[in-house]
């Protein structure tokens, strides 16, 4: 499970970004509670570009909820949400200024391929602007149908896939009314890369390594 670790010594340092408030804890959030757990000192920064109200109230939650007492720096931005393309050159200068302020060992983010313009967007400037970096870019079951062929496997624990889906649930209030919004959903994904990556407890998350050096 993320075994490859910086030539420096294990990983300290992960950056987690999301265009939406519950992005982040639907792709990766089985995996961030992995690496809180196995990390005593480990440092996350996690990054919501589209998060106001009430979404930015559940965006905190979300965070505390993953994180726990693990040491943060949650920072929150209200981009239009479904706008992203067209307010590019803004959210180009905060990623700017944001691979300014971090070095990540590891960066999780949204799929190249994905469909929805706001996710899309946030993964090609995650590749702009995290040159140096181990990019792994996690999925999201929805409409559109594209998660695709993931490449890269973390093995949950079934406890652990169960915090993740309990926290989903019970944070993201106003997702509810959305008829994708469900236990079977979360569930059905783990088990299905569970499935694929010959989990020992049926379930895992995936993503699409696109580049690994090996030192």
């Amino acid at each position: 499970m993320l075994g490859l670790a910086p030539r420096d010594g294990p990983i300290s340092r992960v950056l987690c970004l999301g265009a939406h408030s519950d992005d982040i804890e639907i792709g990766c959030g089985g995996t961030v509670l992995k690496l809180v757990e196995r990390h005593a000192s480990l440092h996350v920064d996690w990054v919501v570009l589209s998060a106001d109200g009430q979404r930015a109230d559940e965006a905190r939650a979300g965070a505390a909820a993953f994180l726990g007492g693990a040491n943060c720096r949650v920072t929150l931005r209200n981009f239009r949400e479904r706008y992203f393309p067209y307010t590019g050159a803004e959210i180009k200068g905060f990623f700017d200024e944001l691979g300014n302020s971090t070095s990540p060992d590891v960066v999780f983010t949204h799929h190249l391929g994905d469909r929805h313009q706001d996710h899309r967007l946030i993964a090609e400037l995650t590749w702009n602007t995290f040159r140096d970096q181990l990019i792994l870019e996690y999925e999201i079951p929805k409409y559109e149908g594209d998660l695709g062929q993931p490449n890269a496997f973390v093995h949950l624990e079934r406890g652990t896939a169960e915090r993740k889906v309990d926290n989903i649930l019970e944070t993201f209030v106003s997702q509810r009314p959305r008829h994708w919004f469900s236990a079977e959903t979360f569930w059905s994904t783990l088990r299905l890369r569970g499935i694929e990556s010959r989990a020992p407890s049926g379930y895992a998350e995936a993503f699409t390594c696109r580049k690994l050096v090996l030192s």
